[in-house]
């Protein structure tokens, strides 16, 4: 649950910095809104972070810096690069999802509904984007996103 958490760290930081970069009013108020949803996911995951007697990432602030900064950079290209990383990050973010989904025990009945409903919401927010003009991004950036991904949640995962 604690790479879940820092999932959401990093997902209310990049639709934050989104949304003050974009010009464009309605954008930034689908990704204020989208913000304030993750901000539901990272109490939620708090919760059961507590709840099973875990503790957060110890490099919360780190994560939420990188990916503050990443918002800035994609949103600073243009909407429609900012959309695709989102497109991207959702899609990622569903599947890790979908995979925890697989290992979590069938008791733990918690854990799963908060999961389960994070990944509709962010598979919503994927379709949201796209349908607002999300440009598919390059292969290397989204085989780049993916290795960051990977090193993020292998080291959330012990510290």
């Amino acid at each position: 649950m604690r790479v879940n958490h820092v999932g959401e760290v990093c997902a209310q930081a990049l639709y934050t910095a989104q949304a003050t970069v974009t010009r464009d009013s309605r954008l930034r108020i689908h990704l204020q809104q989208a913000a304030r949803e993750e901000t539901d996911h990272l109490a939620w995951t708090r919760q059961r972070l507590d709840a099973l007697g875990a503790r957060p990432s110890l490099l919360n602030p780190l994560w939420f810096a990188g990916a503050f900064a990443l918002g800035l950079v994609a949103a600073r290209v243009g909407d429609r690069v900012s959309l695709g990383f989102v497109v991207e990050t959702e899609n990622q973010v569903a599947a890790h999802l979908q995979s925890h989904l697989a290992r979590l025990p069938e008791q733990d009945l918690a854990s799963r509904a908060v999961v389960a409903r994070m990944k509709a919401d962010e598979e919503r927010h994927a379709m949201q984007a796209r349908a607002a003009g999300a440009l598919e991004l390059p292969a290397p950036v989204r085989a780049a996103m993916k290795a960051a991904a990977r090193v993020m949640t292998t080291t959330a995962h012990y510290l």
